[in-house]
């Protein structure tokens, strides 16, 4: 699973093939809350998040997680499903 891990990153120039980077939001689950901040993790990877963009956050959801930024809860249902199509991806890319 990759994605900004909470780093501020700039804007990557084009490859020179003309590619861009993509920097893509993960589903994560919060253990623990401590004020503005989570620690949450999937998979065995834990990322210290902030969560003051969502309303009401409890230990137990499932966020969205971008450039270290929870920015939105989902179900159970649909982090898995996103997971899935990232394994997919990545088999696909890196067998």
């Amino acid at each position: 699973m990759t994605g900004c891990g909470g780093r501020l990153q700039r804007p990557r120039p084009a490859r020179q093939n003309g590619e861009r980077s993509m920097c893509l939001a993960v589903p994560l689950k919060i253990e623990t809350i401590d004020g503005d901040e989570a620690v949450a993790e999937r998979d065995g990877v834990r990322r210290r998040i902030r969560i003051n963009l969502l309303k009401d956050p409890k230990v137990g959801d499932n966020v969205m997680v971008h450039a270290g930024f929870a920015i939105e809860k989902i179900s159970e249902e649909q982090a898995q499903a996103d997971l899935a199509a990232f394994r997919e991806l990545q088999e696909a890319l890196y067998g």
